[in-house]
């Protein structure tokens, strides 16, 4: 059996945000009485377009969700909270405030929000210098992020295409602890509370891909945390950085910093945006992709071992990683990463495509008590989630948890996986 590992290594990054493998061939919940459910897509106001990823969440609390690709959320909120309001935030929009209303049973409602636009009266004046801003953010991280240890709960989900077949998908309810964010010896560590899968091996002579790593690839897109991935200090001076806009972010504004490769070194550079806030000074956002133009060496970045008489390169990638502001500090929040493939093999006449996305959604926090979570108990880095998780996907499965929606098509295949586990 061949085995191949991929990952996007760095020259001096001793660990991995995305690792795949490809192989040749539990606490109790609460009662639906005990929540309440709020249904709902996001859209623009003016233009009705669905804004995608929007964040949800509930004021004075650390409950929240992410709406899915297509703007539709489901949010999940204890009676006992007695809360009468939520909020909905969008990068480049007024925060939206909310009514509850048990949406069981019901339609999809719309929420709409107003787009917003940045005020230049009062904006704190700042040195124009994009690389200068970067590194006072840098230098504000323990002044405006957790110096002490959180325990958070977040909702994980992977899915694996051949084409446009979903091959695999499994998700998982997480418990992370997550280390200070100042200079330490502790890592965050992560465990699986409850998850489940359905895989589809419906042709037994195509390449088996597998992720490796699991939700511990989400935690790794932590930029501030992990800022060696593509703000490291030596990392810095092989990129060029331009302020290109400003943007508000949860009613605040937000410089907009854009970032290419200054130079070509033996291994691949990024590209992409950073936000940071203009009063704070805090990173509230990045989105950043890999500079594959060379094929061969992003290959390499990916690919440590392969079978031979195989062609696998990237074709395109895309990460994202946001914080919240809760009270003075800011708290990781939702991460999503997409590395597209294809493989071809030699003397065949067709290629064939691989689309992998994971993405890591916060439910909760809790910034008082943080447990540490065992070594045995933590969800290794080289560890593959669907061979960890069941083979289950029933409609009540995940309780009172707050989860990431499922886009239709990731619906539709979970739904094809039910009827096959029924017969």
């Amino acid at each position: 059996m061949m085995k191949v590992l991929a990952g996007f290594f760095r020259k001096s990054l001793k660990y991995s945000a995305m690792v795949i493998a490809l192989l040749i061939s539990a606490s109790a919940w609460a009662q639906e009485k005990d929540y309440i459910t709020v249904n709902g897509v996001v859209k623009d106001s003016k233009t009705k377009e669905r804004l995608v990823f929007s964040g949800i969440y509930v004021p004075g609390t650390s409950i929240g969700t992410v709406a899915n690709s297509e703007g539709q959320f489901t949010l999940k909120i204890p009676k006992t909270l007695n809360v009468q309001e939520f909020g909905i935030s969008h990068l480049g929009y007024h925060n939206g405030i909310f009514p509850v209303s048990d949406g069981n049973g019901r339609r999809e409602n719309v929420y709409y929000l107003d787009p917003a636009s940045v005020e230049i009266k009062g904006v704190v004046v700042r040195p124009k210098d994009p690389r200068t801003l970067i590194l006072q953010a840098l230098n504000r991280i323990e002044d405006n992020y957790s110096r002490v240890p959180n325990t958070l709960t977040g909702f994980y989900r992977e899915t694996i295409k051949q084409r446009r077949d979903y091959v695999s998908i499994a998700e998982a309810v997480t418990e992370i602890y997550k280390s200070p964010y100042k200079f330490t010896l502790e890592s965050d560590r992560i465990k699986v509370i409850k998850g489940r899968k359905g895989d589809n091996v419906k042709k037994a002579d195509t390449l088996i891909v597998k992720m490796q790593g699991g939700p511990n690839v989400s935690l790794y897109l932590d930029i501030v945390r992990y800022p060696e991935l593509i703000l490291g200090l030596e990392e810095m001076k092989h990129y060029q950085y331009e302020l290109t806009d400003m943007v508000s972010i949860d009613n605040r504004s937000n410089y907009v910093i854009s970032f290419k490769p200054l130079a070509k070194l033996e291994y691949p550079l990024y590209y992409g945006k950073i936000y940071v806030d203009v009063e704070s000074l805090a990173i509230t956002m990045a989105e950043f992709s890999m500079d594959i133009s060379d094929v061969e060496k992003a290959t390499q970045a990916f690919v440590r071992k392969k079978p031979a008489g195989l062609i696998f390169e990237p074709v395109s990638t895309s990460y994202l990683v946001t914080y919240k502001k809760l009270g003075d500090r800011y708290y990781l929040n939702y991460m999503r990463s997409e590395i597209k493939f294809q493989a071809d093999w030699k003397k065949k006449i067709f290629k064939t495509s691989y689309t992998l996305m994971s993405e890591m959604a916060i439910t909760e926090r809790d910034t008082v008590n943080a447990a540490k979570i065992a070594a045995k108990e933590s969800f290794k880095p080289y560890a593959i989630l669907t061979d960890k998780v069941n083979e289950y996907f029933d409609e009540d499965y995940w309780g009172s948890y707050n989860t990431i929606e499922p886009d239709e098509s990731i619906q539709s295949a979970i739904a094809k996986y039910n009827r096959r586990f029924k017969r």
